[in-house]
C-alpha cells in the first residue's frame, strides 16, 4: 500500500483513467467485507452498551474488560472471519481480472456509472482511505460519454453534476439534454462533462477542479471563453474552484464568462442539519448511543452539504468528521467578472403559496433562499443581480438538470437572442411554472 498522499491530493485525483468492470468487482467485494465488519462493530458496542449500563458499569475500565472478555473475542473472532474472506474474495478478482482481461477491462456501462457514482457520493471519502479502485478520479467527458481527448478550442461549456450523479445524468434519455442543446445554438463551441468523487470534501473537489481546467487551458491555448453549469453541488464545486483558482493565480479563471447554478445549496441543505441533529440525539440517549455511528457512514462530501461549505478552513480546524451545527464557515465571494445565474425549484405551484413546511423544502432538498444565495448574514450572501435569479414552480431538484423550462432558460442567459420555444404542451403551464425575478 502506498504512503499517505497530501491533504488535498488524496488517492482519486492520481488515477487519470476511469474504473472498469473489473474495478467495479473487486470494489464491491471490498466495500460489502467492511460494510459487514463495521456493522458487526456496532452490534457489539450496542450489546455491550444494554448490559453494562443497567448495572452502572458503563465506564472505560469496564469495557476494557468486555472487550478482553469471552463475548468480546467471540466479536473479534466475526470481524476476523469477514476481514479474511474479504480479502480472500478481493485476492481471487484481481486474478480473475489478470488471467481474463477481454471480460474484465470492459468499460462501465452507463447503469454501472450510476452504481458507482451513487456509492461515491454516499461513502467516497471511505472509497479513498480504503484505496478501494472503485474511487473515482475526476476527468472530463465527451458528448459521446467517452474520456475527453484531442484538441479543444473557441468556447468551452462544462456541466458539473451533483451529489450521487455522474456525466450521463444530464441527459434523462427521454429527450436531448442541456448539453447538446447549447451545442446545437452554438455550434463552434465545446461541451464537457465532468465527473468526480462527491464523496469528497467540496473543497478538496475544487482544487482538484482548478487543477484540471488550468491543465486544459494550458494544454488548449485557443480556448476563449469558458462556461460552467452546476447542478446542486456541482455549482458548490464550481464556486470552490473559482475561489481557489484565483488564489492559487490560476489563468483560467479570468476567461471564465458565465457561472450558472440550478439547485445549489449556498446556504446550505436542511435534510443534512436535520440528520445531524438526530445523530446527536442518538449518541446522547442511553441504549441508542452506538446507533448514532452508523450515521457516520455518510460521507464528508454529504456533510458539507449542512452549510453550503465550500473552503478547506471550513472543517480543517474541527475535531472528527462530524463537525459541528453552528455555521462558521468563512464567506467565499462571486468573482465580480463573471456573470453569474441561480436557479431554484420548489414543489410549491405558484408564488401565492404560503406553506412554511414547502419553503423550507424547496425542491425536496434545498430550499429557494438557499439555492439563491440568500442569508441573514451578508458576509455569507450571494451578491448576483436579481433579474439574473429564477425560481421554477412544481419542479423537483433532479428535474433542474433536464426540465425543459430550465433548459430553456440557461440557454436564454447563455445565448442571447437564440431562439428557445417551450414545448407545446408546456406553452400554457409556463407562466405558472417559472418566474423570473425581475430587479
Amino acid at each position: 500500500m502506498t504512503s499517505p498522499t497530501p491533504l488535498h491530493e488524496s488517492y482519486c485525483t492520481i488515477r487519470r483513467e476511469p474504473p472498469n468492470q473489473g474495478d467495479l468487482l473487486e470494489g464491491l467485494a471490498q466495500l460489502a467485507t467492511s460494510g459487514i465488519t463495521g456493522i458487526t462493530e456496532v452490534v457489539q458496542a450496542i450489546h455491550r452498551e444494554i448490559v453494562l449500563r443497567p448495572l452502572g458499569l458503563y465506564n472505560d475500565k469496564n469495557q476494557r474488560r468486555w472487550n478482553r472478555g469471552l463475548t468480546g473475542r467471540i466479536y473479534k473472532l466475526t470481524r476476523d472471519v469477514m476481514e479474511h474472506s474479504g480479502t480472500g474474495v478481493a485476492l481471487s478478482l484481481r486474478t480473475f481480472n489478470r488471467l481474463t482481461p477481454s471480460q474484465t477491462h470492459r468499460p462501465l456501462t452507463p447503469m454501472q456509472h450510476f452504481l458507482i457514482g451513487a456509492i461515491n457520493g454516499v461513502a467516497g471519502d471511505h472509497l479513498i482511505r480504503m484505496r478501494n479502485p472503485m474511487a473515482l478520479p475526476m476527468m472530463f467527458y465527451d458528448r459521446y460519454g467517452q474520456p475527453q481527448r484531442g484538441e479543444v478550442r473557441g468556447r468551452v461549456v462544462i456541466l458539473v453534476h451533483g451529489l450521487c450523479m455522474n456525466h450521463h445524468s444530464w441527459d434523462p434519455g427521454e429527450s436531448v439534454g442541456l448539453g447538446e442543446q447549447l451545442l446545437y445554438r452554438q455550434p463552434n463551441s465545446t461541451v464537457l462533462y465532468l465527473n468526480y468523487n462527491t464523496g469528497r470534501r467540496i473543497s478538496q473537489n475544487g482544487r482538484s477542479f482548478t487543477r484540471l481546467l488550468q491543465e486544459l487551458v494550458d494544454k488548449n491555448p485557443h480556448i476563449t471563453d469558458i462556461d460552467l453549469i452546476g447542478h446542486s453541488m456541482g455549482g458548490l464545486v464550481s464556486r470552490s474552484a473559482l475561489f481557489y483558482g484565483k488564489q492559487m493565480g490560476h489563468d483560467w479563471p479570468y476567461i471564465v464568462d458565465h457561472l450558472v447554478c440550478l439547485g445549489s445549496p449556498h446556504q446550505g441543505a436542511v435534510l443534512e442539519r436535520l440528520g445531524f441533529m438526530i445523530q446527536e440525539r442518538l449518541g446522547q440517549m442511553p441504549f441508542t448511543g452506538a446507533l448514532s455511528n452508523l450515521l457516520d457512514i455518510r460521507s464528508a462530501g454529504v456533510i458539507d452539504l449542512r452549510h453550503g461549505s465550500v473552503r478547506d478552513d471550513d472543517w480543517e480546524h474541527l475535531e472528527g468528521r462530524r463537525g459541528q451545527f453552528e455555521d462558521n464557515r468563512k464567506p467565499a465571494p462571486l468573482p465580480s467578472s463573471i456573470k453569474t445565474f441561480l436557479v431554484a425549484g420548489t414543489l410549491e405551484k405558484g408564488p401565492q403559496s404560503t406553506s412554511r413546511t414547502m419553503e423550507a423544502i424547496g425542491d425536496y432538498l434545498v430550499s429557494v433562499k438557499s439555492a439563491l444565495g440568500e442569508h441573514d448574514n451578508p458576509s455569507y450572501r450571494l451578491k448576483v443581480p436579481e433579474s439574473r435569479k429564477a425560481v421554477f414552480y412544481g419542479i423537483n431538484h433532479f428535474e433542474l438538470q433536464y426540465h425543459p423550462l430550465v433548459r430553456n432558460q440557461v440557454i436564454a442567459w447563455l445565448v442571447p437572442g437564440a431562439y428557445v420555444p417551450l414545448p407545446v404542451q408546456k406553452q400554457e403551464q409556463a407562466e405558472s411554472r417559472i418566474e423570473v425575478i425581475e430587479s
